[in-house]
């Protein structure tokens, strides 16, 4: 990981820690503070793992009735799910109409069953970036687990060969080259969340920081 870049991103939502936020939700497309661009910016940690496809795999457990591990074609095998949706990085630019292909995470729910007193998803990836989401904000018509972007491959620049999509909420609350999903009965912070970002992160009330 560039510890640089992590360390400077931590002091800058220290900083932003506190700032105003606005005292109602936003009703525009473009959320308050974003500006809209037409290209798919490149951002990480530092590092881009390229998980041979043979080796790939994603394993789901935790508060489960049917835990798995499925391989990349197992994966593939899957209900796909086309969706186009708006995409909201929080260093303030959006990207309308993205097309991506993919398995929804309904999906993976009706495999996996989550079990009764599963409240939280806690996402792992295969350069140790983690994050976390409500339950209730992964089950949403829009999420979906995505292997391709406008008809093609998802590149390892953008998170493949699987990265996580959830349109509602900034970008780092879908984690690029996922390879871990597991239900929790508890909230269990990820790795912007632990360094001063919001753990909400909605960008229609511009809640960036925490």
């Amino acid at each position: 990981m560039n510890e640089k870049y992590i360390a400077a991103k931590t002091r800058w939502a220290a900083k932003m820690t506190g700032k105003a936020k606005p005292q109602l939700r936003a009703q525009d497309r473009l959320p308050i503070g974003q500006r809209q661009v037409h290209n798919f910016p490149v951002l990480d940690l530092g590092v881009k793992p390229e998980v041979p496809l043979d080796l790939w795999e994603l394993k789901i457990h935790g508060l489960v009735e049917n835990p798995v591990t499925l391989k990349w074609s197992q994966f593939l095998a899957l209900p796909q799910f086309d969706d186009v949706s708006d995409f909201h990085c929080v260093t303030t630019w959006s990207q309308f109409d993205m097309a991506w292909q993919g398995v929804a995470f309904f999906t993976l729910a009706d495999l996996v069953r989550p079990k009764a007193n599963a409240t939280h998803v806690y996402f792992k990836s295969y350069d140790n970036y983690s994050t976390n989401n409500p339950i209730e904000v992964c089950m949403d018509d829009d999420v979906l687990l995505a292997h391709a972007w406008n008809g093609k491959p998802l590149t390892v620049d953008h998170g493949g060969p699987a990265r996580v999509i959830v349109p509602k909420r900034y970008a780092w609350k879908g984690a690029k080259w996922v390879k871990e999903i597991i239900f929790l009965d508890r909230d269990q912070l990820g790795f912007w969340e632990v360094r001063g970002y919001s753990n909400t992160a909605d960008p229609w009330t511009e809640d960036r920081f925490s």
